[in-house]
């Protein structure tokens, strides 16, 4: 199982994990969740206890991939299949993405 953490900032968010090649969840962090200045995730994914689960990586997640020629000179570089949206999405763990989320690889 492959997993990758969330964070807003420096705040840990929560975790996203693939189950298998056709399953998916992400799990808010419980400190994360009592923290009423922080912002859910996504609209479609709202600060809940409960597990989200998803046969596709999550939109919100697969929106902070680059495009492109951009896409593709990454994965050539970190030898990572295109159509590997998990491997795409631990690619650009550390780098700065759009909006204030970013990704980090999991050491939980």
């Amino acid at each position: 199982m492959r997993k990758v953490d969330v964070y807003y900032g420096d705040v840990y968010a929560g975790q996203l994990s693939e189950l298998d090649k056709s399953g998916y969840e992400f799990v808010y962090d419980d400190a994360f969740l009592a923290d009423n200045s922080m912002p859910a995730v996504s609209v479609n994914m709202p600060k809940s206890q409960k597990v989200y689960y998803s046969d596709h990586i999550f939109p919100v997640f697969t929106n902070m991939l680059p495009e492109g020629g951009n896409r593709r000179a990454l994965c050539r570089a970190s030898k990572v299949d295109e159509t590997d949206f998990f491997g795409m999405l631990e690619m650009i763990c550390g780098m700065d993405a759009i909006g204030g989320f970013v990704l980090k690889k999991s050491d939980k």
